[in-house]
Formats: structure tokens, C-alpha cells, sequence
């Protein structure tokens, strides 16, 4: 085989191979959505749709003009557990579900909108001073720590309110995750590049081998149809979701941060970005913001993972990731391509994605550990860790008292933690001795 055919077979298998990982990254959420609303099959099949939609195009956006890293933007962490305690706040005052969804989309525009300022004006990259090793360390941190619960769940077969373990499943997620790991750490050449397809293929595979196929009929797909358009409605907008859309926006600029050193040391060995990077960052994460909410999905981030999928695969050309943006894009306007390949089981992607999570949560133990871990700093983190992470375990209804803008804020773990490290940091200064 002469070089020219070598180096097309191997491109081919990168983009094959980030296809998937961008496909196994959307699958789960979506699912989340659905539970939390109540949405019917066909609702979530259409929910599905747009999101691979909606990942295709915002991560071919970022990584042509934005920050112009291989960098996933997916559905966000953050933005799950905004949607879970609006919908439980939107219940309790009286909305259906679609009028909290309404809300959301005029909240995700919002965001949006207070990010394009932010990069637009050069504003971005001066609130970087804030985002210390200690800071994007944190965040990283708990991301992973909120993350594990969701996919954790999927891994035993509970996603979707089903309160026994089920045993066939877990086997197979918890071989998935092995494989995807174990390749990654002890393989050698192609093994070890292809390590989350060969360990995705074999879940899959074995899932329905022993557990069978799980999937829900919709009936008859279109051959080919586009995308909603605002398939929730028109966005509602409401003045208690301004400050939740501003500090979000703000949470966000760590995103960005912590996403990009994370992939560019995956990348380069060491972490680097230069303002302009952060600023077209910002501004393009308003714009698939815009995007998200435009077609009714889950709001799109950088998603650090990234990441930790190039370390286990050693994949660091940004053409396959490209092209493999731009190839989910296209399959969103095939509905029964869709039904296919969101017929990985989610117990297999939620593994898959698991196994990603291991690197992203040492590279932010390293972030934490890059400085000496004095008295200060060892308080603030544990302070953060103690509250945060608390807050992750207990139910939305713990605030039903309290306003809505409160509930939004103070049940997300995330946020909370973040923001708490990011103040206690400015706050309490270290001694000049």
C-alpha cells in the first residue's frame, strides 16, 4: 500500500473513529431530557435529530473560526442540571413542561448573547486572571464528579427511572469500559489509536448478542427531512432568568479556559492559548448558543473530554474532526440513519464516555496539584468540594421555598463550587513572606 493510500485509510478511520466518539457524546443527554420532561418517543427521536444537528455544526464552527482546537461542542453538563431544577421550579409554580422549555430556550439565547459580548468586545480574556490552575482544576474536578453520576447511571440500566440494576447490562457496559481502557493504557500502534471504536464495536456487539436489541419502534421514518425549527415554541422571556443567563455566560468563560488548556496539552504536551483564541471562543459559543436554543436542543460547550479522547487514541489532526463535524451534520437530515446509529446502547455509550472521563479527571487533579497546596489553598478547594459536591446529592425539592433564581443557582453543584472557588481565590490573597 503506497503512502497516499495509507495516509487516506488512516484519515478515514480518525474521522470514523471521532464520528463516533461525537455520536456516543450526544446519545446519552437527550435521553436524560426526555425523562426529566416527560417527552414522548417521537419527541425525543426529534430532540435526538436536532442535537446531532446542532453538535455537527457547532463543533465545525468552533474549529474552523472559533478556537480552532479539535474540540467537541456537546450538549453541557451544566446546562442538564439548569433544565432538571427549572423543570421541577417550572412545575411548582404552574407551567407545563413546554412553557419551562420555552423559558429555557430564551435562557439559552440569553447566555448566548452575554457570551457574543463578551468575545465581540475583547472582554473575555480579561477575566482570565480569575481562572488560576486552582480554579480550572476545580471546575474540571467537578465536572467529572456531576458527569459520573449520569453516566454511571446509564452503565447499570437505570437512566430512565427504572430503580433496579440490571445485571446484563452492567456486565456489558462494565466490559466496554474496560476495553475502551485497557487498550488505551496497555496496547501498542492502531490498537491503541482505535481504542473507544474497538471498545464501543465490541459493547455493541455484545450487547446484542446476550442482552438483545431495547429499542423502542417510532414506526416509519422520512427517507430524508431537516432539522425543527424551534420545536418547543417560540422562546419566553422572562426577567428572573437575566442573572441566571449572566452568571452562566460567566461559568461558561471557565469552560472555555479549562477546555482549551486541557486539549491543547493533550495536543502540545503543555497547556497554551492566546486571548484572541478565548475572545473567538466566547464569541462563537454565544453563537451556537443562538443555534441550540433556535432548534430547540440542549445548549452546546466545549466539551473537555475531548481531551481525554485524544490521550486514550493519540489522535491530534483536527481534518478527521472536521470532517466527522460535518458528517453528523449531514446524517441529522436522514431520520432512520438517525434511529440507527442512536440505537448504540446506552449503557455502551455511557462506558465509552466513562473511560474518557478517567483522563479528564487526572488532567484536573494535575491542574490542582501544577501549585503547592498550601494551608489557602487546601481550604479553598475543600470548602468547594464540601458544598459543591453536597449540593450535587440532594434533590431540587430541598429549594422549593426559596425564589426561583435561588433554586436555579443554588441546586447546581457546579456552579456553585465554581463560583465559590473563584471568590474565595480573589478574596483571600496569598501573604507575600
Amino acid at each position: 500500500m503506497n503512502e497516499s493510500n495509507q495516509s487516506f485509510l488512516g484519515t478515514t478511520l480518525e474521522t470514523i473513529q471521532w464520528f463516533v466518539f461525537l455520536l456516543a457524546s450526544s446519545v446519552a443527554l437527550p435521553i436524560v431530557i426526555g425523562s426529566i420532561f416527560d417527552l414522548s418517543f417521537a419527541q425525543v427521536s426529534g430532540l435526538m435529530q436536532r442535537t446531532f444537528f446542532v453538535v455537527g455544526i457547532t463543533s465545525f464552527l468552533q474549529g474552523m473560526f472559533g478556537h480552532k482546537l479539535p474540540i467537541m461542542e456537546g450538549p453541557a453538563g451544566l446546562w442538564i442540571s439548569i433544565f432538571a431544577v427549572m423543570a421541577y421550579s417550572g412545575a411548582q409554580s404552574g407551567k407545563s413542561y413546554i412553557e419551562t422549555l420555552q423559558t429555557l430556550e430564551a435562557a439559552m439565547i440569553l447566555t448566548g448573547v452575554f457570551l457574543l459580548v463578551f468575545g465581540v468586545f475583547r472582554l473575555a480574556h480579561r477575566v482570565l486572571f480569575v481562572f488560576t490552575p486552582l480554579v480550572t482544576g476545580a471546575f474540571l474536578f467537578l465536572l467529572t464528579v456531576q458527569l459520573s453520576g449520569t453516566f454511571l447511571r446509564g452503565m447499570l440500566g437505570i437512566q430512565q427511572q427504572v430503580e433496579a440494576i440490571h445485571v446484563d447490562q452492567t456486565v456489558v457496559a462494565f466490559v466496554t469500559f474496560c476495553s475502551v481502557l485497557g487498550l488505551s493504557i496497555f496496547a501498542k500502534g492502531w490498537l491503541k489509536s482505535y481504542a473507544v471504536l474497538i471498545g464501543i464495536s465490541v459493547g455493541w456487539l455484545l450487547y446484542i448478542v446476550w442482552v438483545g436489541s431495547t429499542k423502542e419502534s417510532g414506526g416509519e421514518s422520512p427517507f430524508i427531512s431537516a432539522p425543527e425549527w424551534l420545536a418547543w415554541g417560540i422562546p419566553h422571556f422572562e426577567w428572573g432568568i437575566v442573572p441566571l443567563a449572566f452568571i452562566t455566560a460567566v461559568i461558561l468563560l471557565s469552560n472555555i479556559v479549562a477546555s482549551v488548556v486541557a486539549v491543547s496539552h493533550s495536543i502540545y504536551g503543555k497547556p497554551t492559548y492566546s486571548y484572541n483564541q478565548i475572545n473567538q471562543g466566547s464569541s462563537f459559543l454565544g453563537v451556537t448558543h443562538g443555534i441550540s436554543a433556535m432548534f430547540s436542543s440542549i445548549a452546546n460547550v466545549p466539551l473537555a473530554s475531548s481531551s481525554g479522547f485524544i490521550h486514550l487514541t493519540g489522535q491530534k489532526k483536527k481534518a478527521p474532526f472536521l470532517y466527522a463535524s460535518a458528517l453528523l451534520m449531514i446524517i441529522a437530515f436522514f431520520p432512520s440513519l438517525v434511529a440507527f446509529i442512536s440505537g448504540i446502547p446506552s449503557p455502551v455509550a455511557n462506558a465509552a464516555l466513562l473511560a474518557t472521563f478517567v483522563q479528564l479527571m487526572g488532567l484536573g487533579i494535575s491542574n490542582i496539584a501544577s501549585e503547592t497546596l498550601d494551608e489557602r489553598r487546601l481550604t479553598i478547594l475543600c470548602i468547594s468540594f464540601l458544598l459543591g459536591i453536597g449540593l450535587m446529592f440532594l434533590p431540587a425539592e430541598v429549594f422549593k421555598g426559596l425564589p426561583g433564581i435561588v433554586q436555579n443557582l443554588m441546586s447546581n453543584g457546579l456552579l456553585v463550587g465554581t463560583v465559590l472557588v473563584i471568590i474565595m481565590e480573589q478574596l483571600w490573597k496569598e501573604s507575600k513572606t
